[in-house]
């Protein structure tokens, strides 16, 4: 039996939809076939399969392990929870790769997969791979002695959240959206010291309080009201599946992904110093400048986790981040991006700096910026558009970086546009140091995408 993906689930970093939609069961029945093939065919015999709180989640599991079975491999379920916990079981226990189901940020009537494969990212090519054996029914068979057992990992992934903790006392709020958090979140407060107070930890997959993306500011309006009447030191908020962190200070001021970074590099740099530090093309001039000011090195990467991951293990950097909150932490810990880890180094990274997080964030230099603006282009233009802007910029000698879409330096400040790889999507951002630079970069934008055809027409959505 051959199968064919809706070509809109298989993506650069995960294979996501729309359930009863683009995705079901029996996509994730082929999913299991060919990951297990895949694993079969270099070496590997053993899977640990996690899942987030979707009501649609134990269906899409119980067609995952089928598949994966009947390819012959063993799986270990570790549970209901954020996907870190599936990255850490993966790392810890004795599987050869892991899959985790999880809709991640997505409204609640999407799901998905997020993969590793012997340790290492599994994106790009890789997906692409398991729709052609799907397509072709070229899959490995098992020999019916599989074996399907569980892990209960939560506790040992609490305790390793935990390990080598030194931060201070503080009164904290957590806000974990009802998302796949929520029951991690709820056992690690009972062992931090200090005073914490917590938001919409039962997991619900309609997510009735809020959407849980804290990198979009309106989510964070119950956690701002927590922290305001409790008078907290500061607050953190989390994505559906607990990869991506967000912060506020005391005074509910947002501290953003490239903010957290440079107070997470103070506590990095002090370990390793002159450390490669990692972030993507939409981070603050300021993480920057920050980060050579510590000592360390600033790379600028690709905006992707599984391409960010790649470039840890390639430099040997010990910190990365993302302006969409993925955090990935080498030092002490796997390389992997881990919002409830992130949470507790933030912990002690303020410690360390001895100074209130409301003072840090105040120390830092204030920019005007964007945030980031997403608009519809047709997929076949995407990429050409980003082309025809790097032609016009280097024939009028501007100063651009190529890494990912094109950054360009001007005496007022920034802009970027890249096309997103996961949409039909062209991501922008511009930050200056005033309204006015900032107005004049925008113009800039407009008028690069006026020459290609194209206008900065209304938000496309995530």
């Amino acid at each position: 039996m051959t199968h064919r993906f809706d070509p809109t689930s298989l993506r650069e970093y995960d294979i996501r939809g729309i359930v009863g939609q683009t995705l079901g069961p029996d996509d994730a029945r082929a999913i299991g076939r060919g990951f297990a093939t895949l694993l079969r065919r270099a070496g590997g015999k053993r899977v640990a399969v996690g899942w987030d709180g979707r009501i649609s989640s134990p269906m899409l599991r119980d067609a995952l392990v089928e598949g994966l079975t009947a390819s012959g491999c063993d799986v270990v379920r570790t549970g209901m929870g954020p996907t870190p916990m599936l990255y850490y079981a993966e790392a810890t226990l004795e599987v050869d790769g892991g899959i985790q189901i999880t809709g991640s940020h997505n409204p609640g009537n999407y799901n998905g997969f997020k993969m590793v494969f012997q340790h290492l990212p599994f994106f790009g090519q890789d997906i692409q791979t398991i729709g052609k054996l799907a397509a072709e029914c070229d899959w490995e068979d098992g020999d019916g002695t599989e074996t399907v057992t569980d892990a209960d990992i939560e506790d040992l992934y609490v305790g390793r959240l935990l390990a080598g903790y030194s931060g201070g006392t503080y009164r904290i709020g957590w806000d974990t959206g009802n998302g796949a958090a929520g029951p991690v979140i709820e056992k690690l407060v009972k062992l931090l010291p200090g005073e914490h107070h917590t938001l919409f930890t039962e997991v619900d997959g309609n997510f009735p309080n809020h959407h849980p993306d804290p990198t979009e500011e309106k989510n964070l309006a119950d956690l701002k009201r927590l922290v305001a009447e409790k008078q907290l030191d500061f607050g953190l908020a989390f994505d559906g599946d607990g990869d991506r962190v967000g912060a506020i200070d005391g005074t509910g001021r947002v501290i953003w992904g490239d903010q957290l970074l440079s107070i997470l590099a103070v506590l990095v740099l002090r370990k390793a110093p002159g450390s490669t530090i990692i972030a993507d093309v939409k981070a603050s001039q300021m993480l920057y400048d920050r980060i050579a000011e510590l000592g360390g090195q600033p790379l600028m990467w690709k905006t992707g986790h599984s391409l960010i991951k790649t470039k840890m293990k390639e430099t040997g950097a010990p910190l990365a981040g993302e302006m969409s909150g993925h955090i990935f932490f080498a030092q002490d810990y796997y390389g992997f991006d881990d919002a409830q880890y992130a949470a507790v180094q933030l912990i002690n990274a303020v410690h360390v700096i001895g100074k209130s997080l409301t003072e840090i964030r105040g120390e830092m230099p204030e920019f005007v910026n964007t945030p980031e603006m997403r608009f519809q282009v047709d997929e076949s233009r995407k990429f050409a558009v980003v082309d025809e802007v790097l032609a016009r910029l280097e024939a009028e000698g501007a100063d651009v970086n190529r890494t990912d879409g094109a950054r360009v330096n001007t005496p007022d400040g920034w802009w970027l546009l890249r096309a997103s790889n996961t949409q039909d999507v062209l991501v922008a951002r511009a930050e200056a140091r005033s309204q006015e630079r900032l107005d004049r970069l925008m113009a800039m934008i407009d008028a690069q995408l006026a020459a290609s055809g194209l206008e900065r027409g209304p938000q496309a959505g995530h």
